[in-house]
């Protein structure tokens, strides 16, 4: 594979997208920004506003990029009707795919959901930690995602180019931890994803680490903190509120209980940032 020098950045005005720009910028890569929502500077030659689901605007934006960062989505579920977020979630994604394959990019990144795990967890998991064999949509957000996986699957398979899913947990950005506090006396209040989080720049990191690694054909992880958003053990956790749910594997303290073993080991992530610290 040749170096891949110029990405674009979809839903780079978003929570998430904000920080994978900046930092793929600060390791030396040259970034297009896309954003359907972007107020556009007309001096500002590095942001586009694009609606991806429209595939010849998604083909002309993509021309010339050696590796697109997918991450414009309708991005959580009951924001607008469910047939629309299902619609334009697995359109869009379908076109980036159909044009950096049209257009011989080297690489896909995009970004899924930890929703694809079964999110919210009203209904027990089956066992903890969850991985990314642990795949119920439970809502058509989360569906659409899945969807996408799938897809990927047979694009990869077509085109030879790989393409990355990040099922990325809750994304909080350092501001968001102030309201960490409000959590630690009810467990039932984030029960919802098993107490998960994730830092932005470690959602920057995943994106940069996708982009590096040597893998062929379609993967999808998940990509998730270290730890978790309480300051009760995870085993503690599980045993008051998912007293009968497996767990797989001995716990560290406040290990989190989305697995990301399996980005570790094929991607070499390792989240840096954690909520404690902030």
């Amino acid at each position: 594979m040749m170096a891949i020098k110029q990405v674009v950045v979809t839903g780079s005005e978003g929570k998430a997208g904000r920080f994978v720009a900046e930092h793929l910028e600060e390791v030396g890569y040259s970034v297009l920004r896309v954003d359907i929502a972007a107020a556009l500077d007309p001096s500002d030659h590095g942001l586009r506003r694009v609606d991806l689901t429209d595939l010849g605007q998604t083909m002309e934006v993509l021309q010339g990029a050696d590796a697109v960062v997918h991450l414009a989505a309708i991005p959580a579920p009951m924001m607008i009707t469910d047939a629309e977020t299902f619609r334009n979630n697995t359109l869009s994604t379908y076109n980036v795919f159909s044009a950096a394959t049209a257009m011989g990019l080297q690489r896909v990144v995009w970004a899924s959901s930890e929703t694809a795990l079964g999110l919210p967890f009203d209904r027990e998991p089956d066992y903890a930690p969850v991985d990314e064999q642990h795949t119920y949509p439970e809502s058509s957000y989360a569906l659409s995602k899945v969807v996408s996986e799938e897809m990927a699957r047979q694009w990869a398979r077509w085109s030879a180019m790989p393409i990355v899913g990040l099922r990325l947990s809750n994304i909080m950005a350092p501001p968001d931890y102030a309201r960490f506090p409000e959590y630690q006396d009810d467990p039932e209040l984030r029960k919802w994803n098993l107490w998960g989080y994730v830092d932005a720049r470690d959602v920057a990191q995943s994106c940069r680490r996708s982009l590096e690694a040597e893998l062929s054909g379609a993967h999808h992880y998940v990509i998730a903190a270290a730890d978790t958003v309480m300051n009760r053990s995870s085993a503690e956790l599980m045993k008051e509120v998912f007293p009968n749910v497996p767990i797989k594997k001995k716990l560290e303290t406040y290990e989190t209980l989305l697995s990301i073993d399996r980005a570790r080991s094929e991607l070499g992530y390792e989240p840096e940032y954690s909520w404690r610290e902030a």
